[in-house]
């Protein structure tokens, strides 16, 4: 079950959000169906991702609503490429996300009763062995216009294909030489109807059967008969797997199951702007070393999301936001950003940090003096209390808030100008010194003794705050700011999706921040003001992530939208 408190069996009947497959399960209870039973179902061969995100908040969503359960089952009949390391990096991803399942179930644990039905349908004439490769297999398979071709061995008599399938089992055949086939129609509409193959010869060591099987049944064989040993009601599928679905109703129709039928339903997949979902394109982002990982914080996966400091909460409250639909669409990440946005500023201590920093003298400051100021950590959040901040008389300042010639409308500091220091002073600038390049390498100002907590007593108004850390209290830390993994809006829509990478989607560099910033817990986001979200690295201790930015861009697009 997910992590919200489960409906009663008196108000499941009529859950808050609607949506067509909420609909459909409220018609089937108010039919008489006693109990919701849905499942997620991955296949342990990656990491799971922003998208495998929205499948889960579904199916655990209805689970909840309907006081009924959610499995989580992993789908592992392809032991090439599975591995139990991913099983357990799944099942902590779901955990992570806020979600647990009623039980943690296995396609494997099933191999002996699939394999019993794979031997019923062979007895009542609706499957057979094949020898033919799977090249031939999938050109005599025709196309759509294009008529299928019937295999030489279709018509083998029931008992030559009991034989030739347990010999199967047995080990007597290389890896490749022979299939099981369902026998259904060559000539369908339905290209998944026309003779499917349902069990292959694989040689390969399974993570939780060894070596027992040396036959595996493929996905739409394994698929909804596991849904059925479980007594599913619901199978939740995105859109990809329409096509699959009369084979899915198919297979289960032929047999003899211990539960009622389980009904599967599409719904559209979450596909994000500036972002890939494929596991194959993300493997090669991987291998070839493009991101430093799986949980590398450009990563759509949520290792990489947790890393970079989404919080949970904000995922899950983006994909009820987003809803269930029955066509593809693609959501600007920006949307996503907003909710994260807005958890962490609800949620995240305020520090101060300088990312590019600036010398700033106070010339007339007290020589030897120190001063702790007063700052809120947070002002959305009156419990978090406050904390102090030493302030001396040389500071750190951000170079972009400085300009020795400044254009017009530009309100922060400069020789002349008046700004006020983020609860401390208000400070003049006089002059800065430059580098024989031209840089500024320190600025020189004067203080306000009488605007400590930044209010003048004569009630002069200054037109920029801006924030700073104390250069003898600074310590330096390791920030990583991001920007898209990816430059181009659609990769997916590219040839190849690798065409449209940022070549300056990370940007590593060192930045002075107050002492209380160092203390940050390892996973934690904190605020540094005028900067941006950061989250505490869990490994490398100062080290800092950058979450997103200040600025809500979803409510520009949202206003450039309206204004077209």
């Amino acid at each position: 079950m997910s992590s919200t408190t489960p409906s009663t069996a008196d108000d499941a009947a009529v859950p808050e959000r609607s949506d067509f497959i909420r609909d459909t399960i409220r018609a089937d209870v108010a039919d008489g169906l006693e109990e919701v039973v849905t499942r997620f179902p991955p296949e342990p061969n990656g990491y799971l991702h922003i998208g495998h995100a929205k499948s889960i908040g579904l199916n655990f969503g209805v689970a909840d609503d309907f006081g009924g359960r959610c499995n989580l089952r992993f789908d592992d009949t392809n032991p090439e490429a599975e591995e139990q390391e991913f099983a357990q990096a799944i099942t902590e991803d779901l955990a992570w996300l806020g979600f647990s399942p009623d039980r943690v179930l296995y396609a494997s644990d099933y191999f002996e009763q699939l394999y019993a039905w794979a031997e019923d349908l062979i007895e009542a004439g609706l499957a057979y062995v094949d020898d033919q490769d799977a090249e031939t297999i999938s050109e005599q398979r025709g196309g759509y216009g294009r008529p299928g071709v019937d295999s030489p061995y279709r018509d083998r008599s029931v008992e030559e294909n009991l034989t030739l399938f347990r010999g199967m089992r047995a080990g007597q055949f290389p890896d490749g030489e022979k299939v099981l086939r369902a026998k259904i129609d060559m000539q369908h509409d339905v290209m998944q109807l026309r003779d499917p193959v349902l069990y292959r010869i694989r040689r390969v060591p399974h993570d939780r059967t060894g070596t027992d099987w040396i036959i595996y049944p493929t996905y739409d064989w394994a698929h909804g008969q596991s849904d059925a040993i479980e007594g599913i009601t619901h199978s939740l599928c995105t859109l990809e797997f329409a096509d699959h679905r009369p084979l899915y109703d198919w297979c289960l129709n032929h047999l003899e199951l211990p539960h009622g039928k389980p009904e599967q339903t599409e719904f559209a997949r979450l596909n994000l702007t500036h972002t890939v979902m494929s596991k194959r394109v993300l493997a090669r982002l991987v291998a070839d070393g493009v991101v430093d990982g799986w949980d590398d914080p450009r990563m759509p996966t949520l290792r990489g999301m947790r890393r970079r400091g989404y919080p949970p909460a904000a995922i899950r409250a983006f994909i009820d936001h987003i809803g269930v639909a029955k066509t593809n669409s693609m959501h600007d990440i920006e949307l996503l950003e907003s909710f994260i946005r807005t958890h962490h500023n609800a949620h995240a201590l305020r520090r101060m940090g300088v990312m590019d920093p600036l010398k700033v003298v106070i010339t007339n400051w007290p020589e030897g003096q120190e001063d702790a100021l007063e700052a809120v950590n947070n002002p959305e959040d009156e419990a978090a209390g406050t904390r102090q901040v030493p302030f001396s008389g040389e500071l750190w300042i951000e170079r972009d808030d400085f300009m020795v010639d400044p254009p017009k409308k530009f309100y922060r500091l400069s020789p002349g100008t008046e700004v006020r220091l983020r609860g401390g002073y208000l400070i003049t600038a006089t002059d800065a010194e430059l580098d024989e390049s031209g840089e500024v390498v320190q600025v020189n100002c004067t203080y306000d003794p009488e605007t400590r907590g930044g209010q003048a007593p004569d009630g002069r108004k200054v037109k920029s705050t801006m924030h700073w850390v104390s250069a003898g209290h600074a310590a330096d830390v390791t920030v990583h700011e991001y920007d898209r993994l990816f430059s181009e809006p659609n990769p997916g829509a590219l040839d190849d999706p690798m065409d449209g990478l940022n070549p300056d989607s990370k940007r590593t560099f060192t930045a002075k921040v107050e002492p209380a910033a160092v203390e940050t817990p390892p996973g934690e986001v904190i605020q540094f003001e005028r900067v941006g979200y950061f989250v505490a690295d869990a490994q490398e201790p100062r080290t800092f992530h950058k979450v997103v930015g200040l600025r809500d861009e979803w409510a520009r697009i949202q206003k450039r939208r309206q204004n077209n």
